[in-house]
């Protein structure tokens, strides 16, 4: 087996739970979890619905806080790609994508450049001008893509982006972000109900048990990038995405 690039000794993750906990109000909704990520690798979160998954993304993208425990940051550039393309329907494809550049401050002209460099990478620069309704819904999740990458987020978080996707589009889009994974090189954390998808995706596979989730297994993905489509058939594929979907099965 050929292992992936592993994150480089001695270099801090970009962000750790230590003993992380969440309740709300009496209901724990995760038990204390351990996890870190850092740049270079790409972290898939699985587990049944209600286990905590999207918690631990927002507590990492910090828009909620835990009720016990530490997480440490080593960067604070953080891009957040919804499971829906929260797109402003009045604005083009451009308008939405420069959107964060024009809050971070950014010149008119940078965030131009950023914006239009972006929507290119992601395949949409013959889409430039068109609104959102003028868009099919995998067009519309990679305007999203695209309007995090203008700020070159060093972590990206990722709450089941292409879950209301069909299984070809999924796939294609499954290629469009491992090519931005190897091009940035960013941390990845993303959250998914695809035992495939995570496989394909991955350096390192986290499984979580049902509610209060906490994390009963952890994965290293075998498979070197890039990695085609065709190999989520292949022999190799099947027996890890059965390991994986084995601790699922066993953490309900």
């Amino acid at each position: 087996m050929i292992t992936p690039p592993s994150r480089p000794v001695g270099k801090r993750p970009l962000v750790e739970f230590r003993e992380v906990r969440r309740d709300f109000g009496e209901v724990p909704a995760l038990a204390p979890a351990s996890l870190s990520v850092g740049r270079g690798e790409f972290v898939s979160i699985i587990g049944p619905s209600g286990c905590g998954k999207s918690t631990l993304l927002r507590l990492a993208a910090g828009l909620d806080k835990p009720t016990d425990g530490a997480i440490e940051f080593a960067t604070d550039s953080v891009g957040f790609v919804f499971q829906d393309a929260t797109l402003m329907p009045w604005r083009d494809v451009l308008g939405n994508v420069s959107i964060l550049g024009e809050l971070s401050g950014m010149t008119k002209a940078a965030v131009r450049n950023e914006a239009l460099a972006a929507i290119g990478t992601v395949g949409l620069s013959d889409f430039v001008h068109h609104l959102p309704r003028q868009l099919s819904g995998g067009m519309r999740m990679r305007t999203s893509l695209a309007r995090s990458l203008v700020l070159a987020p060093e972590l990206f978080l990722f709450d089941e982006p292409f879950g209301a996707l069909d299984e070809i589009t999924r796939g294609r889009l499954n290629l469009v972000l491992m090519d931005l994974f190897l091009q940035r090189s960013f941390a990845g954390l993303f959250v998914t109900h695809s035992v495939e998808e995570s496989v394909f995706l991955s350096t390192r596979v986290v499984v979580m048990s049902a509610r209060p989730g906490r994390i009963v297994a952890d994965f290293p993905i075998p498979f070197e990038f890039p990695r085609p489509l065709d190999l989520r058939y292949s022999p190799e594929f099947a027996t890890v995405a059965g390991e994986v979907a084995g601790a699922l099965e066993g953490s309900l």
